[in-house]
């Protein structure tokens, strides 16, 4: 049983179907709801393929748009599924068939996932270690004129993870550069944290050694904002240790396997979750943690939302309204000072002013 303070949810579902012939996939498809999708393998553009519809019936690839069939020149940045093979998108399934070549960080681990689909769109390896030398292939092939994706191994690429030299390189070379948005871990904890998510930092990766992690947390200490972070399994003990050592009372939560059979979210204080990791030993799959902002730093972020939105409705006020009439206006609406309001309003006016040509 969690300790007290933690509340955990697990979602457990039948057998994943597994593809005939592949080992471990790395991502799992769901229990069959009819066919996930008609591409057959061809991998090119402007044939004729067509996606059967869950009710058995087909209709046509293109479903009203041309770029579904024929990709537009240039890199186009690919999402693909974090844990389960059917939250890929429609396009970005089209964007895969229809592509030149794929760019991804491992060829065996984006080769099944274009095999539970049916694609068998040629791969190229891109991740940290060959960047330089595959990076500049690449843009060659780009500047030819090739449709070129990239890919992550699972979720939104360059979301920690390698690609964005090529991203730039490429914008500044005046190759177009599209995004095909769709899976990401750091949203889909959000989503269902139930922590603060108006404002909120990515951190990537803590370091893996103790003294360094806790510099890390002290730096993120005064952000007035919810924080992510991933980790590797094998450290989530001690990462979680060292969170409620340095960022002190504050309410967590901990996402395993997200949309996998065995997807977990751990909720509680950072100090009960830590005793949670210890009790549980070492777990496997992905982990994504994601941290509340301290009482100091919600407090700052909500005074920063409340001069926000102060600035807001005075200017719809200041559209139609004298300086004076406006100030009175706001301030019986909402309490605050009168020279508070006027301070903002002039701020607002000469802000207007310095803008006009």
């Amino acid at each position: 049983m969690p300790p007290a303070g933690i509340h955990a949810s697990h979602r457990s579902s039948s057998r994943p179907r597994r593809v005939t012939g592949l080992a471990d996939p790395g991502v799992s498809a769901v229990p069959d709801q009819g066919p996930v999708s008609s591409h057959q393998g061809t991998g090119r553009r402007g044939g004729s393929k067509r996606r059967r519809s869950p009710s058995g019936g087909s209709v046509p690839q293109d479903r009203g748009d041309s770029a579904a069939a024929c990709p537009a020149p240039g890199l186009h940045v690919v999402a693909t599924p974090i844990g389960n093979a059917r939250d890929i998108t429609l396009r970005a399934l089209d964007l895969l068939a229809g592509v030149d070549v794929i760019a991804c960080e491992d060829t065996r681990v984006t080769a099944r996932l274009l095999a539970i689909h049916g694609l068998s769109t040629p791969l190229f390896r891109y991740d940290d270690h060959n960047a330089p030398a595959a990076g500049r292939i690449l843009l060659d092939r780009l500047a030819a004129g090739d449709r070129i994706a990239l890919v992550s191994d699972a979720g939104t690429p360059l979301i920690s993870d390698p690609g964005y030299r090529l991203v730039r390189a490429a914008a500044e070379a005046g190759i177009p550069v599209h995004a095909v948005p769709g899976p990401s871990a750091v949203t889909a904890a959000l989503s269902i944290a139930g922590l603060p998510t108006d404002r909120f930092l990515f951190a990537g990766f803590p370091p893996p050694r103790s003294a360094a992690r806790r510099r890390f947390f002290e730096e993120l200490a005064a952000i007035p904002a919810t924080l992510v972070v991933l980790e590797a399994p094998h450290r989530l003990t001690a990462t979680l240790a060292d969170m409620a050592a340095v960022l002190g009372p504050r309410e967590g939560a901990v996402g395993r396997e997200l949309t996998k059979r065995f997807e977990e979210m751990w909720r509680g204080p950072l100090d009960a979750l830590a005793a949670r990791a210890a009790e549980a030993g070492r777990t496997r799959g992905e982990i994504t943690i994601v941290v509340a902002p301290g009482q100091a730093q919600r407090a700052e972020l909500d005074s920063v939302e409340a001069e926000a939105d102060l600035d807001r409705r005075l200017g719809a006020a200041l559209a139609d309204r004298s300086l004076k009439d406006a100030v009175d206006a706001l301030a019986g609406e909402t309490g605050l000072p009168r020279r508070h309001v006027y301070a903002r309003a002039l701020a607002l006016t000469r802000g207007l002013n310095r803008r006009e040509p």
